[in-house]
């Protein structure tokens, strides 16, 4: 496992102890495979951070805490990596600990480790269930303190949340939905990941309440807990498809656009409006392809660094700021993509 990395460095990067890491390099045995994964992952995120581990200057490592789709997960491991050389002279290290689903006391687990070891901050982001509120209120009273990210968790102790306006995204949705389909007849699928999200149940009210004011007479069909996976949401999508003949627009709050888009495929159905959120790389490429008609997007370069400021700040190395406001809600189409959009 050759790498450039003291082992003291690889150990605080893994949240293990160095005997631990010792024992993993050199093939010693006595250690389960979860924890050698630990290691190796913890080496590939060093390299990956190389160019911040050789800085002089106050270092503060991070826990990165979500629950979200890889393609998510992955555009938010890139935007931070891009925003390391902005944070300078302060040095960010980041831990990642990413899932795509299961049960909250996996979340619960990871949060209550990191507020045993410590850490200078957690950036969250996880379903607003009571467990994990609990143990955001065990991270604060260890001294981590906790921002939510993209969705909020507003019972909790948390520090601050960074995201949009989600109800105004909702909104905005429901009015493009409402100009593009016009006075054509259809129903709108509205399509949530989890109704455990905080930041979808706002979207969804958003969109609910301005057609409801706006078009009363359209029908919204709703299907749930996909987990914005594509596998899921095909079946999901395709069973909402046989039972209501008369969907004809798609608000996508919670991701699966592939899964979705296929489904309309396989049974000779057009989706006329298709609005969606995040410039992830399915969605890139399918607003290229024109099978989106548009996505709210926000700058989520802007929203991690925002995020790192305010653990930044938490520990008095920034000048304190006033309330966190909200992230521009972007509606990008083919034809105006952000040149820094999802290849």
């Amino acid at each position: 496992m050759g790498h450039p990395f003291p082992i003291r460095e690889i150990a605080r990067q893994a949240g293990l102890s160095e005997a631990t890491v010792d024992r993993v390099l050199n093939g010693r045995g006595g250690v389960r495979e979860s924890t050698a994964r630990e290691v190796r992952q913890a080496i590939a995120d060093l390299d990956r951070q190389r160019t911040q581990v050789r800085l002089v200057g106050r270092t503060f490592m991070v826990d990165i805490v979500m629950q979200a789709p890889e393609r998510f997960t992955t555009a938010i491991r890139a935007a931070l990596e891009a925003e390391l050389p902005s944070l300078r002279p302060a040095v960010l290290r980041s831990r990642f600990h990413f899932r795509e689903t299961g049960p909250a006391g996996e979340l619960v687990r990871i949060l209550d480790r990191i507020a045993r070891r410590g850490s200078q901050g957690v950036i969250l982001k996880a379903p607003d269930v009571p467990e994990v509120t609990a143990a955001v209120g065990r991270l604060e009273a260890a001294g981590v303190p906790v921002v939510t990210l993209v969705t909020d968790l507003p019972a909790s102790a948390r520090l601050a949340y960074v995201g949009i306006d989600d109800r105004a995204a909702g909104a905005t949705a429901a009015y493009l939905m409402g100009q593009w389909l016009g006075e054509r007849p259809g129903n709108i699928l509205t399509s949530l990941s989890s109704g455990f999200f905080r930041n979808e149940e706002e979207r969804e009210m958003g969109f609910r309440s301005a057609m409801r004011a706006r078009h009363p007479e359209r029908t919204l069909v709703e299907i749930a807990e996909g987990q914005g996976l594509d596998a899921t949401q095909y079946d999901l999508v395709r069973a909402a498809l046989e039972r209501d003949p008369g969907i004809r627009a798609v608000y996508s709050i919670g991701g699966g656009n592939i899964a979705t888009l296929r489904a309309f495929d396989d049974l000779g159905r057009e989706c006329e409006v298709f609005v969606a959120h995040d410039l992830d790389h399915d969605n890139t490429r399918l607003l290229r392809e024109h099978r989106l008609s548009a996505v709210l997007h926000h700058d989520l370069r802007q929203d991690v660094r925002e995020a790192c400021h305010t653990v930044m700040r938490a520990h008095d190395a920034l000048p304190p700021a006033g309330p966190t406001l909200p992230s521009a809600i972007q509606v990008v189409t083919p034809y105006n993509m952000p040149p820094q959009a999802a290849v």
